[in-house]
């Protein structure tokens, strides 16, 4: 370069750039640009034009202004969703055919327990609710007891109470079964004394004797109702009780007949009938009472000849074709006094629990003790817990087989 010229370009800025007349370099993702601006700019002249012609559309979405890929560029292969699971079908309410079904317990829905006493209830009340520590574990028992006590009966179910041997306490166990199954159901209840040696059931429950069981068979073609059924009835707190004949003079025998005649009458206005067998198994009602019976109670002493007695009655009836009942069966083991403590009662026990359902122990009572009137709330707490059990037991017998 002469000394004394003007620099160039080039050695004004350092750098070797091209000469204004040179065209411009243009990159690939440069022409992509431009390819989607374009397609900008037509769809917005399209929608102007619209606009002017007066059919408006919706606006279109804006495009994307990210770079579109090569036209050789294969598209990504699609990945199959997973299929949906399966609609698991809710399971149908179960259909309730019958008017008894219709109660609380099908009804209602069911809510969180709550406890009625001690700690937990004071945490429900302080929190306003909001705090439940459910139901202690008596209370649990409690309510699951309560609930087997008062299972829906279908029909009429016949609970027999036998016993090969008398003064084991059968009298007193129909009585404290009777008046513990009236007490928590809403049923009716009704406790016959099917003994045809002048029972005293009638005496143990209301003190006194009333229309007995002939009266209702001599007048069984006017009784359709209730109404007309209660006039041959004793009520005993919610017990209604059918009293065997005390009359020394009556000459009618209470065989199989009558008790399968009793029955008939009974059946229709009642839901359970309890049956106080009388003493041994060859009198003549008994068939009658077997071969109609739903469930069976077999009372026992917890002495030696009352254990022993017992389990003949069992074998008795296994023999005779109801093993079916014993099978099912509650066993009591009723102390009628003070235990001296020289049986071993858990040995029987073990004996009749391997063949009877359940076996429950009902503990010595004074109010029972003296042979008058039974009253619920005279007893023990001890022995109104023990009946509550066994009322529990021979309900479980309700539920129809499955």
């Amino acid at each position: 370069m002469a000394v004394g010229s003007a620099p160039g370009p080039a050695e004004q800025t350092g750098h070797d750039e091209p000469p204004p007349s040179a065209a411009p370099v243009r990159r690939v993702d440069d022409d992509r640009w431009y390819a989607s601006w374009d397609r900008f700019q037509a769809a917005h002249d399209e929608h102007d034009a619209d606009l002017l012609s007066g059919n408006g559309h919706p606006e279109p979405a804006e495009p994307s202004l990210e770079p579109t890929p090569a036209p050789d560029a294969a598209p990504p292969p699609a990945v199959p969703a997973p299929p949906p699971p399966p609609a698991q079908a809710a399971s149908p309410a179960p259909a309730l055919s019958t008017a008894a079904e219709l109660t609380s317990q099908t009804l209602l829905r069911a809510k969180a327990a709550t406890s009625a006493s001690g700690w937990r209830r004071l945490v429900h009340r302080i929190s306003g609710g909001s705090v439940n520590p459910g139901l202690s574990k008596e209370e649990r028992f409690q309510r699951d007891r309560l609930q087997r006590i008062t299972t829906p009966v279908r029909g009429c179910h016949r609970i027999a109470v036998v016993s090969l041997k008398g003064g084991v306490g059968k009298t007193t166990t129909v009585a404290c079964l009777g008046l513990t199954l009236a007490h928590h159901r809403g049923d009716r209840v009704v406790a016959m004394d099917a003994n045809p040696d002048s029972g005293t059931l009638a005496e143990r429950l209301v003190g006194s004797g009333g229309a007995s069981v002939t009266d209702l068979l001599d007048n069984a073609s006017s009784i359709s109702s209730f109404t007309e059924m209660a006039a041959y009835t004793l009520l005993a707190e919610r017990l209604q009780v059918l009293g065997s004949d005390q009359d020394p003079h009556s000459s009618k025998p209470f065989d199989e007949a009558s008790y399968r005649a009793t029955d008939e009458i009974l059946s229709r206005f009642f839901t359970i009938v309890l049956v106080d067998s009388g003493s041994g198994l060859l009198h003549p009602a008994m068939a009658g009472t077997l071969a109609l019976a739903d469930s069976l109670v077999v009372v026992a002493g917890p002495t030696v000849d009352g254990a022993s007695r017992a389990a003949k009655t069992l074998d008795w009836l296994v023999v005779h074709g109801h093993g079916h009942l014993v099978s099912r069966s509650v066993a009591l083991i009723c102390a009628q006094r003070r235990d001296p403590g020289e049986v071993d009662v858990g040995l029987f026990v073990n004996h009749f629990t391997a063949r009877c359902r359940a076996v429950v122990q009902i503990p010595f009572d004074p109010h029972l003790a003296t042979g008058g009137r039974i009253e619920r709330s005279q007893l023990r707490e001890e022995t109104t817990e023990a009946y509550t059990t066994a009322a529990a037991a021979v309900a479980e017998g309700f539920a129809p087989a499955t």
